[in-house]
């Protein structure tokens, strides 16, 4: 199986209890959690040798994300310590009709504020794919120049580049989101990337023709014909606790679609799109058909959101027995 690297930051995370509001609430649940982090949490469950690559100050707090991490089995040679703060955000946990949300306290960390590649020339060594989000360059221009600037020497060196574009409209904004990709996406060999993100940021116009994302696969990779894998998820909202989540996948021309898994109620939603990548990139190394990696990929995504916290806690044995088995058997 494949070795690979992730790279970005990992926050403390506070969420409340359901029915609480962030400006009312008198307690708050603690993880730590973070995009990238997550993907490589998963990975490791999956049988992965994976490391993370951050910047975390030297201090309780920093140790406890990176006790976070080893708990799991990724490899921390690359967490860097210093800086001033561990970035923290805070989730107000939606029910019903009313949606999460999600408030950010991460200026100034540890890892926001580097302005150059800290990491050693060996960073890249024996790596085969290296994943990376939109969120990191969301975070400051040094950053933009920093993580194009890593992803050219992971190229020279071989490794595949996965990217999930994942947008976040609270760092940055859709026309600085759109000229930076613009820059990456030529590197990039796979990509989460769904009908929005065509739209907004590739310039693919909207077809009332097209009866699935097929039609934006095929343009994006016509704009982008290096990257050789997109994949995503359709999630149809009945309410915040209530979801019915599919994925699909585009590789080579081929394109499949998961079974339509459906979540109620939800535990937790934050982190189902990083099972989900985590999930093709188990499938990509394990160099399984389109059909078995988009079903298991979207299975690991679904049993997530039946767990607190950022990070998906399944291996794969126990992804293949939800498959296999279909939900809400005892498993005996």
């Amino acid at each position: 199986m494949g070795k690979m690297l992730t790279l970005g930051e990992i926050m403390l995370r506070l969420s409340t209890t359901v029915g609480e509001r962030v400006a009312s609430s008198t307690q708050f649940f603690a993880h730590y959690g973070g995009g990238e982090a997550n993907v490589a949490i998963s990975l490791a469950n999956f049988g992965h040798w994976v490391a993370f690559a951050s910047k975390i100050p030297a201090n309780a707090l920093g140790d406890g994300a990176q006790q976070h991490l080893q708990r799991y089995g990724v490899d921390c040679r690359y967490v860097l310590r210093g800086g001033s703060r561990l970035g923290t955000y805070y989730v107000e946990t939606g029910v019903g009709e009313r949606a999460a949300q999600v408030v950010y306290d991460r200026k100034g960390s540890s890892f926001a504020e580097m302005t150059t590649n800290e990491w050693p020339e060996a960073l890249f060594d024996e790596v085969d794919i290296f994943h990376i989000s939109g969120i990191t360059p969301a975070l400051s221009k040094d950053w933009q120049a920093t993580l194009i600037n890593l992803v050219k020497a992971a190229k020279q060196a071989g490794v595949k580049i996965s990217l999930d574009i994942n947008f976040r409209g609270k760092l940055w904004t859709t026309d600085e989101a759109k000229q930076y990709l613009k820059k990456l996406l030529p590197y990039v060999d796979f990509c989460s990337a769904g009908k929005l993100d065509a739209q907004v940021f590739m310039d693919i116009p909207a077809s009332a023709e097209a009866i699935d994302d097929r039609y934006y696969y095929e343009e994006m990779n016509r704009v982008y014909p290096n990257i050789d894998m997109f994949y995503g998820t359709h999630r149809k909202v009945i309410s915040a606790s209530h979801n019915e989540l599919t994925g699909r996948l585009w590789h080579q021309g081929n394109y499949v679609v998961s079974q339509a898994h459906i979540i109620d109620p939800i535990v937790d939603r934050v982190g189902g799109g990083d099972a989900f990548a985590a999930g093709v990139l188990h499938g990509i190394a394990s160099q399984s058909s389109d059909q078995t990696l988009i079903d298991f990929a979207t299975a690991a995504s679904a049993l997530k959101h039946t767990v607190h916290g950022d990070c998906n806690l399944f291996s794969v044995s126990e992804v293949q027995d939800f498959i296999n088995n279909g939900s809400g058997k005892i498993i005996r």
